[in-house]
């Protein structure tokens, strides 16, 4: 079973910029594809983004045309890049991975790693 590790959260102002790490322990292209979580305590978990084993992407639409997800196969490490962040965007960030072609939903998924804060605030 593939292990996640998040890093790169932390706090920034409104209309700033994070980059998230989500670190596999074996090779993840061509074999599972890796999504991106966040939640808010109280609150459901709402899916950010996902990239697919093959490399095709996907965003939410609170996301959309502010962050981008990438893969480093050589790192075998996915990349949340965040830009024009929102007050709303503060939560914690989960990486999620699932074997095969298929994006992991929040009930459907091979592995969750530990979580990584953001925090957007003046």
């Amino acid at each position: 079973q593939v292990q996640l590790v998040e890093s790169g959260g932390g706090l920034v102002q409104p209309g700033g910029s994070l980059r998230l790490s989500c670190t596999a322990s074996r090779r993840i292209a061509d074999y599972y594809s890796i999504g991106w979580f966040r939640q808010v305590p109280g609150e459901g978990r709402e899916e950010v983004s996902c990239i697919e084993s093959d490399g095709p992407t996907n965003y939410g639409d609170s996301v959309k045309g502010r962050f981008t997800i990438s893969r480093d196969n050589d790192k075998n490490t996915v990349y949340l890049q965040m830009n024009s962040l929102k007050p709303e965007d503060t939560a914690v960030y989960y990486c999620v991975a699932l074997y095969g072609r298929r994006c992991p939903t929040d009930t459907l998924y091979d592995s969750w790693g530990q979580g990584t804060q953001v925090t957007v605030s003046s």
